[in-house]
């Protein structure tokens, strides 16, 4: 029987002011408050609160049958907190039916498992405990960002005694092998490796209102069929995705709500199918392979690899000068530089600075608040030179 594995990533990043070269040595605020703000409350209405309500019915319908889980980065919670604490309460609320898993990360949402083992573990440490106070939760399932992956990465993590790691099933790791069974980490094989259907979970993220794609209108009784019939002899059928995608990545107009809203109800008529959670799939040894991933494999784009992130000089010089850093601001002991320096390693900014337009060009535009990668870039470094001058020396 194939279990149904639903993950949703909930991130919101904290955004970068226009910042010139004549503000350096002036100024020394960095974020866009008022844009993150307008973002947030839009989000909130659009996506967090009416999904949320709609899984809380769910969830206490079905009474443990059907189950969630998700992973909250830091940079959201803190707006929560300080602008829609009515939002994270609805989070509590899905919480409270013991029917969701909550999931680690870094806390800033950051590269550093990339640039920094240290400063990735204490990101990791920090949301841990994030996690515990708003959730109660001691988690066992580690999720990094952008679902970055090799095998470094992968003993890090098992170090740090997660039980279950999530990634993408990308095809060059699996070289024609599935992703519908149980994986294990090569470095650590008590490390259960969970491989994102990248297919299956783009039917719903990216698909599901595309006039233009044969399968259009998806109903959730046509999924669910798909799952039931095309994948017999899955253990795992993982569905990973942003959030976002209900309400604000695809419009409330398309539908999405709906096909939420009939999904369990059209699984649970096949008895081949059910729902778990990341922690509870416990891979059959009998039928579990070993993960050797030894170039960083991510969920962006699709090459599902780092230059989402790092693909041009522009990214790397902004992540290289950022991460010089590390031992100046740490030696510095001051807790208010130190939270500006991870607030600059939030993923989202070197995103925004990718230069790759063709196929993947529509996601890139959609979620750039800049007018182009270049005024990202500029901005940030302008900003890292005022934050370099501050540091004592």
């Amino acid at each position: 029987m194939p279990h149904i594995c639903l993950f949703f990533q909930v991130n919101q990043p904290r955004r970068l002011r226009r910042y010139t070269v004549f503000d350096i040595g002036r100024n020394h605020d960095y974020g866009n408050d008022e844009l993150d703000t307008e973002i947030l409350h839009k989000v909130s209405e659009k996506c967090y609160l009416p999904a949320n309500q709609l899984l809380l019915e769910l969830l206490h319908r079905y009474q443990g049958a059907f189950r969630v889980s998700f992973s909250l980065t830091g940079t959201l919670i803190s707006q929560l907190e300080s602008k829609r604490p009515e939002v994270l309460d609805s989070f509590q609320k899905l919480s409270e039916t013991g029917y969701v898993e909550w999931l680690n990360e870094t806390y800033d949402h950051s590269l550093a498992s990339l640039y920094s083992s240290g400063e990735f573990r204490e990101q990791v440490l920090r949301h841990r405990e994030k996690i515990k106070t708003l959730f109660e939760q001691d988690a066992v399932t580690f999720c990094n960002t952008e679902m970055i992956y090799h095998n470094d990465i992968a003993q890090t993590v098992g170090d740090m005694g997660y039980q279950v790691i999530l990634t993408e099933g990308a095809d060059r790791v699996l070289a024609g092998r599935s992703p519908r069974i149980g994986w294990r980490a090569l470095p650590c094989p008590d490390l259960t490796v969970l491989l994102r259907d990248y297919r299956l979970s783009d039917d719903i993220s990216f698909r599901l209102s595309a006039r233009d794609w044969r399968e259009y209108p998806l109903t959730a009784k046509q999924y669910a069929r798909w799952l039931s019939r095309r994948y017999d002899g899955a253990e795992v059928i993982n569905l990973f995705m942003d959030y976002e995608t209900f309400g604000e990545h695809q419009w409330e107009e398309t539908g999405i709500f709906e096909f939420l809203r009939e999904l369990p109800e059209e699984i649970f008529k096949h008895r081949d199918l059910d729902f778990r959670t990341p922690a509870q799939i416990i891979p059959d040894p009998s039928s579990s392979s070993l993960l050797d991933v030894r170039d960083p494999i991510s969920w962006a784009d699709s090459e599902r690899d780092l230059t989402a992130w790092t693909g041009n000089d522009m990214q790397k010089d902004a992540l290289r000068s950022l991460y010089q850093l590390e031992d100046q601001v740490k030696r510095a002991g001051d807790e208010r530089m130190l939270r500006t320096w991870r607030m600059l390693q939030t993923s989202d900014h070197f995103y925004y600075m990718c230069t790759k337009w063709f196929a993947d060009g529509d996601v890139h535009t959609y979620f750039n608040p800049w007018e182009s990668p270049y005024d990202a870039y500029i901005s940030f470094m302008n900003i890292l030179e005022d934050f370099d001058r501050t540091l004592p020396k």
